[in-house]
């Protein structure tokens, strides 16, 4: 059987990336896509990359025909999807790739986005979109919220940690390297070419971040009382990527068997042999983690290094991922890409 997907905001990166995978995955066909700014254009204008695929043309999502569509990407802008979302078919199955639906309480999405949430009852519907650990509730979800590609990569290093009981959570510090494609297509200053190239610089340090929602959030109902991490990205001269340099309290080899048994029976996070240290580049393009542990100089502690694409796996890659299992295919259905190398 074939499932018939909208992607709305098909002219992003995450769109695009969205509109990538599709177009090998055995069992999904896109049949239409939203840009509003791009409306009347055909993708290959938008993105020369995608000309080899038949698309079709981009509309605005009011034109938009969801008669027959079973599942619907969002990768609108922050707080955009609230109002879309809620003007869809009650019978839709949805996948949301903005920030909108992942903080469960209102008050929490309020205190980090600035803003009262527009649609608090689909808030209370929505399944947070970490597919290793929710995995049962997504089968069943109307709606899911995916995961910011930080607060992927951070959960991935740290959760089975604090559920395995291995490290002291009090003392988590995160130092998060991301590519420049997680800031998205839109123009701005900061990520001109002269601006970004030949250096690097932290964003959003001291707690401002608002991915720290999610950490705190995730971490606290793993742990079963509050866990806030110290976390700072940084903004590297790279397209795809994000690499997480996590530094904890706990006995590195246990560490290291935490995260190995944790994730054995995973298709797409691979813990490294102990001693190993994983690289954005061995999983660009693709829907694979790969996580590595070493041990300090200093006795007790450890580092945990995990690598991803903030676009595959950090955003579009773990949306169809979540969208195979809410229409009962195999969760690996289109998703099996080597990744790209060089």
């Amino acid at each position: 059987m074939t499932h018939r997907i909208a992607i709305l905001g098909a002219s992003g990166y995450t769109g695009a990336e969205l509109v990538r995978l599709i177009s090998s995955h055995p069992s999904m066909v896109v049949t239409g896509l939203s840009g509003d700014r791009k409306a009347g254009m055909e993708m290959a204008d938008v993105f020369p990359h995608l000309r080899h695929i038949a698309l079709p043309v981009l509309q605005k999502i009011e034109e938009m025909d969801f008669s027959g569509v079973d599942l619907c990407f969002c990768a609108l802008p922050h707080a955009t999807s609230q109002a879309v979302i809620a003007g869809l078919p009650r019978d839709l199955k949805i996948v949301d790739l903005s920030a909108d639906f992942r903080l469960r309480d209102p008050a929490a999405y309020e205190r980090w986005y600035g803003k009262p949430h527009a649609a608090p009852e689909l808030q209370a519907e929505a399944v947070y979109g970490l597919t290793e650990f929710y995995r049962d509730e997504i089968a069943q979800a109307r709606l899911v919220a995916g995961t910011g590609c930080n607060a992927a990569a951070g959960q991935f290093a740290i959760r089975p940690l604090i559920e395995a009981g291995v490290i002291d959570i009090d003392e988590i510090v995160i130092d998060l390297k991301a590519g420049v494609s997680g800031a998205g297509r839109s123009l701005k200053e900061n990520l001109l070419h002269a601006e970004l190239s030949g250096g690097t610089h932290a964003y959003s340090a001291g707690g401002a971040h608002r991915h720290l929602g999610e950490f705190d959030q995730e971490f606290t109902r793993a742990a079963g009382r509050p866990v806030m991490v110290q976390f700072t990205p940084h903004l590297c001269p790279m397209n795809r990527g994000i690499l997480a340099s996590v530094y904890v309290r706990g006995e590195p080899e246990a560490v290291h068997a935490a995260l190995a048994r944790r994730y054995a029976p995973e298709p797409f996070l691979e813990v490294l042999p102990f001693g190993t240290l994983p690289s954005t580049r061995a999983v660009a393009g693709s829907n694979f983690v790969h996580i590595g542990v070493i041990g300090d100089r200093i006795p007790g502690r450890a580092l945990v290094v995990c690598a991803l694409d903030n676009l595959t796996k950090g955003s579009s890659g773990q949306a169809i991922q979540n969208a195979n299992l809410m229409l009962g295919l195999p969760e690996t259905a289109g998703l099996m890409l080597a990744p790209l190398f060089p």
